[in-house]
């Protein structure tokens, strides 16, 4: 990485998430690490710009993760369209950090290729050992609970009801989505530091894609300081958070970071509200930990959703049993599925299957109507703090609450960050909002959401 006096002025990154989540996890990276970021729900308006001036990263909260190739075909132009006028040296497609995606379905491969003009070249970082992710090899591995899995053979992602991972090989993987030629640099030439030259050597062959092998700090810091190095008239990317983690490794290490002040600590509120359409074995553990510990599950039947008027009454009760657990001092988890095992699970797949209703329009209904059941009991209630669980329920439900966008508060757990939102609405400008991917977060996460922590 060649040495610089200092970064450049103006943002260093402008990023597009392909789900909520994930968008917020990037701004979570750049702003702990004092790179000040903010995370906008659409494309902002000129006004919304200006109440953030000096900030490092920009981004834009999307659902392309949900959607299908035609899509993004009529959406993303304008969001990259946007990013390039953000001006920012790295311009980040941010990817599930457990590449989910496939042909139809969130497709990688579209987003690249809708991105890239003829002769350009994005390297892709996937590998965050931070959050339990690990790319060796081309292969990726995530962590579930204390052991790591290959994705083909991960409990959750293997059988993802949407997207399930059947290849771990990034490079396969992304294979069936682009017709584009997809390189690899791997460890062993990363660790000696090759990874500039090898990155050279892909690009003469034709290769549109270079994969970037991060295993652990060494090469994580390696691929940021070679990806930095390309950076100079602007680079767009792909990957998950380990893009950023890897870009604030290497600014550290030339001298560049910013002095961090001490972050507030969370302090602990009486209530908190939940809502949450994950399907993972660790939202299923957090969920059991909260209700041994004093929240209300309020369980919700997804299947009505297959009618307008039957969803709309499951929403309503849901809302009443929400005021009755916060009136009686309770936290309410509002939710679509206790874990992947959960018969409700198989019973939503055998409705839907009789139904005329897309697969990717049912999982927008329950996001939308859980965002729907959450904005109203904060309309009926005091709660200022406030939770989403999911990819697909975050993206759809956040947009149900009035904010425009996000920025840092708290981190509660890698990925999983408390957020302060912002609207142009004062009754929820100020909103404490937490949105938690499914893999994200220790057991006692909703706890530390509620007593706090230091």
């Amino acid at each position: 990485m060649s040495t610089q006096a200092s970064l450049p002025d103006g943002p260093l990154v402008a990023w597009y998430g392909d789900d909520f989540t994930g968008s917020a996890a990037v701004m979570e990276v750049l702003s702990f690490a004092g790179y000040p970021s903010i995370l906008f729900f659409d494309i902002p308006t000129s006004e919304q710009l200006e109440r953030f001036p000096g900030y490092r990263g920009v981004g834009v909260a999307g659902v392309s993760r949900s959607k299908g190739p035609e899509w993004m075909v009529q959406h993303l132009p304008a969001i990259y369209a946007f990013l390039k006028d953000v001006g920012a040296p790295i311009r980040h497609y941010k990817v599930c950090s457990t590449l989910d995606s496939s042909p139809s379905v969130g497709s990688i491969g579209q987003a690249t290729d809708l991105a890239l003009s003829l002769g350009e070249w994005a390297p892709i970082v996937m590998g965050a050992p931070e959050i339990g992710r690990y790319q060796a090899f081309g292969n990726l591995f995530a962590k579930a609970g204390s052991e790591t899995f290959r994705l083909d053979r991960h409990p959750t992602m293997s059988v993802h009801p949407v997207t399930p991972m059947d290849e771990g090989d990034v490079v396969k993987h992304l294979a069936k989505q682009t017709n584009k030629k997809i390189g690899l640099v791997n460890l062993v030439d990363i660790k000696a530091g090759l990874a500039d030259q090898r990155i050279g050597d892909e690009i003469s062959q034709g290769k549109a894609l270079v994969a970037l092998d991060v295993v652990d700090d060494e090469t994580l810091l390696k691929t940021g300081e070679a990806v930095w190095a390309c950076s100079g008239n602007g680079l767009f990317a792909v990957g998950s958070q380990g893009l950023e983690y890897a870009l604030v490794a290497a600014w550290q290490q030339a001298g560049l970071a910013p002095k961090i002040s001490d972050a507030e600590p969370l302090l602990g509120v009486n209530q908190v509200a939940v809502i949450s359409g994950s399907c993972s074995p660790i939202t299923q553990e957090q969920i059991e930990c909260a209700q041994q510990s004093g929240y209300s599950v309020i369980s919700l039947d997804a299947t009505k959703v297959i009618d307008d008027s039957d969803w709309q009454q499951e929403q309503s009760r849901a809302v009443d049993m929400a005021m009755k657990a916060i009136a009686a001092g309770s936290s309410p988890i509002m939710c679509t599925a206790l874990g992947p095992s959960d018969p409700s699970i198989e019973a939503l797949r055998s409705v839907v299957s009789r139904s005329r209703m897309a697969m990717e329009d049912v999982n927008e209904n329950i996001g939308t109507g859980l965002g729907k059941i959450l904005k109203t009991v904060l309309n009926q209630s005091e709660i200022s703090r406030v939770a989403i669980a999911g990819g697909d329920t975050s993206s759809y439900g956040a947009q149900q609450l009035g904010l425009f966008g996000v920025s840092a508060r708290s981190l509660l757990s890698p990925g999983a960050a408390v957020l302060i939102g912002h609207s142009e609405d004062a009754e929820v400008d100020g909103l404490e909002i937490a949105l938690k991917g499914g893999q994200m977060g220790e057991p006692d996460y909703f706890l530390k959401l509620r007593d706090g922590q230091p």
